[in-house]
């Protein structure tokens, strides 16, 4: 078990050029990012990698005009380290085009360009059918902002300057499945261009979507970047982190639920976010035996007369706004829990450990 910084420390001093980490929402995702960022700073304070996570997106900020009718509604850029490296999407702008095609966007944009090289653009404007000073949708503004950002790991202008890693933060919020697609095509391009066999640049990716990782994790498994590649799951227990390798083993995604619910159930430490992994795995069984719903894997590991009142109960209990928070469970709903999870053991015998 460890803190934050001792992850972060983990990974500085690990010897592969990419890593990629599997870990559920709340786990510490973006503070592992921050506290990384913190402890490679360079002597003189500066950064030496570029990051894209939650707070990357907060630089991004709409200003709705609302005193002119929405008239000169716009995206703005808050000031940061990252003004002066603007300038090469300007001089550039078919690198961001490029970063956004595949995403097919309905929009077209234009920037609020500053005089002052060190600040570069001020804002975004967007336009569609005819109609100029839009707003996007959240799912578009969080495509345009990660593209934004693929453009800058890619300018010239970071090269011997903050280049030394790339921090790549939970980029599939907000995106379908089709999207989630093309976004692992973006990594896996942006990996192939900046880590060379004697590389000495990193890149790390963080995610909570289990189908970016899988889908990162077996391109990178078939690739030249195999042996240069770390995988690894962040778990939390008892507000403790770890670390774990996951290098030599298949990751399926249900037994690695199950094995976290047979730990918190032998430990007698069953929280409240533990009831949406337990839906997880009944949606799991279910999407194998065919069904679209909970309740036909509820009815075969033998819940009947009482089949509807048990379905609404893990329907409520797994869609709870605290959902991820570390609410202890009342003792009825904690035994209703571990009840499922021994059925669905008695019925389908996963083998965890």
């Amino acid at each position: 078990m460890a803190t934050i910084k001792e992850i972060a420390e983990q990974l500085k001093v690990s010897k592969q050029a990419v890593m990629l980490i599997y870990a559920f929402n709340s786990t510490g995702k973006t503070k592992l990012s921050v506290e990384y960022k913190n402890i490679t700073k360079k002597e003189n304070g500066l950064h030496s990698g570029v990051y894209y996570n939650a707070y990357s997106e907060d630089l991004f900020r709409w200003d709705n005009d609302e005193d002119n009718g929405n008239e000169g509604m716009k995206l703005e850029i808050l000031k940061s380290s990252l003004n002066p490296y603007f300038s090469s999407i300007i001089e550039n702008p078919d690198l961001l085009e490029e970063k956004l095609a595949p995403y097919l966007p309905k929009y077209t944009y234009e920037f609020d360009i500053n005089q002052n090289p060190e600040i570069g653009i001020d804002a975004i404007h967007f336009s569609r059918d005819g109609s100029s000073n839009i707003k996007i949708s959240r799912g578009e503004e969080r495509i345009f902002i990660w593209c934004f950002f693929l453009a800058l790991f890619e300018a010239d202008a970071w090269t011997g300057e903050q280049d030394a890693h790339f921090f790549i933060d939970d980029p599939v919020s907000s995106m379908d499945d089709h999207n989630i697609f093309i976004t692992a095509d973006s990594i896996t391009k942006l990996i192939d261009d900046k880590i060379a066999s004697k590389s000495e640049k990193r890149i790390i990716v963080t995610t909570h979507h289990i189908g970016l990782f899988s889908i990162l994790s077996d391109r990178l498994m078939n690739s030249t970047h195999r042996n240069n590649t770390r995988r690894s799951i962040l778990s939390i227990h008892n507000n403790q982190l770890e670390l774990k390798n996951h290098d030599k083993d298949v990751f399926l995604y249900h037994l690695y639920l199950m094995q976290i619910l047979n730990e918190c159930i032998n430990e007698k430490k069953i929280m409240g976010y533990h009831f949406v992994m337990l839906r997880q795995i009944l949606e799991i069984i279910s999407s194998f035996l065919g069904t679209g719903g909970i309740k036909k894997t509820l009815e075969e590991i033998g819940y009947r007369d009482n089949l509807e009142m048990v379905s609404n109960q893990v329907n409520s209990l797994s869609h709870k706004d605290a959902r991820f928070q570390p609410a202890e469970l009342e003792p009825n709903d904690r035994d209703l829990l571990v009840d499922i999870f021994s059925k669905i053991q008695e019925k389908y015998n996963f083998i965890i450990h």
